[in-house]
């Protein structure tokens, strides 16, 4: 009696999902009007999961719904990118210091391919490539840190950010976060949960928001 209500869980969520990163990965542009219906059809679901999915991506600010006219994605709002970067900087720094002494010798080879990964795909230019090795990286403390109130929160302001990301990585700020992964690492391993801590808060500050 209960599979029903997990399916149309798993469903909201990938319907989610699918949206914010079509939004983020500029498949729909700043501006851009969306309908659920033709949501709903791209998709291949009813526009319930569609109706659901924009209003969680209103409260996270990728998108803006004026009920009974018309939602559109978001433009660029600086303010909302620093405010944004800022929770996410805090966040990854609050998952680090709770984690870092609990990362296994596993965990730590995660990461450090994830780098690796992540610097190949900055060399060859695959900002895309280089945005999931950054995510797999960074998703190894918060796993670990299992802080649900952290998870809610990256979820909702870090698609606000990956504008700012995109414009690092496809730069030469870019080198700069793979030194500060190995850095962040190398003292995870030491069992340096504050100085970790602090690294992994520069890393997400850092980013541009202007």
């Amino acid at each position: 009696m209960d599979a029903p209500a997990v399916d149309r869980t798993l469903l909201r969520d990938d319907v989610f999902r699918r949206l914010r990163d079509a939004i983020t990965d500029g498949t729909f542009a700043p501006g851009e009007q969306l309908k659920d219906s033709e949501l709903a059809a791209w998709l291949g679901v009813s526009r319930t999961p569609v109706r659901e999915a924009l209003l969680r991506l209103a409260q996270g600010g990728l998108v803006v719904a004026q009920p009974g006219k018309s939602t559109c994605v978001s433009t660029i709002d600086l303010r909302a990118v620093r405010d944004a970067r800022d929770v996410v900087a805090a966040m990854h720094e609050l998952a680090v210091r709770e984690s870092a002494r609990s990362l296994t010798s596993g965990d730590l080879a995660k990461m450090r391919e994830a780098n690796a990964r992540f610097g190949e795909a900055l060399e060859t230019g695959d900002v895309e490539a280089a945005l999931h090795a950054d995510d797999e990286l960074h998703a190894v403390p918060v796993a670990i840190a299992a802080n649900r109130a952290v998870e809610v929160v990256l979820d909702q302001f870090t698609p606000v950010v990956r504008r700012a990301e995109r414009l690092r990585f496809t730069s030469l700020g870019g080198a700069a976060s793979v030194e500060r992964h190995e850095l962040l690492i190398g003292l995870c391993e030491r069992g340096d949960a504050e100085g970790a801590a602090s690294v992994a808060f520069d890393t997400w500050h850092t980013l541009p928001a202007s």
